[in-house]
């Protein structure tokens, strides 16, 4: 099976609210729009906040959206002046990472992650040719 591409799809309670967390507190840019739906770009993927579907009761979501940011501490205080609450402060993992966790309006878990420099992900691992 060849995967072409992704999103996350998100059937909110109150679509206007979420529409509202994810384009203004968050920040994501629209990727399209149709009637009932929104869709943001996420860094390499999608995130779709569709207005049909939904039970009209809070999902029971049992995971987590992660999201890349450039640094973390600026996306704390660029979401404490739009009155998001933190879940939890930024805090270097012992994986290393640099993470921040947040809720949309219908609860489900966001982890804003800064990678450090000199962090695995960030280095090229192969054998240099030579």
């Amino acid at each position: 099976m060849d995967i072409l591409s992704s999103r996350i799809i998100l059937r909110p309670t109150d679509y206007e609210r979420t529409l509202a967390f994810y384009r203004d507190s968050l920040g994501l840019a629209i990727a399209r729009e149709y009637p009932g739906g929104t869709v943001f770009f996420a860094g390499q993927s999608l995130i779709e906040v569709a207005a049909h579907g939904g039970s009209g009761r809070p999902s029971q979501f049992d995971g987590a959206i992660w999201l890349q940011v450039r640094d973390v501490s600026d996306a704390a205080a660029e979401l404490a002046l739009k009155g998001v609450a933190l879940d939890r402060a930024p805090v270097q993992e012992p994986w290393g990472l640099i993470e921040m966790w947040v809720r949309d309006p219908d609860g489900v878990p966001i982890v804003l992650v800064e990678i450090p420099p000199d962090h695995p992900i960030r280095r090229d691992t192969r054998r240099s040719a030579g």
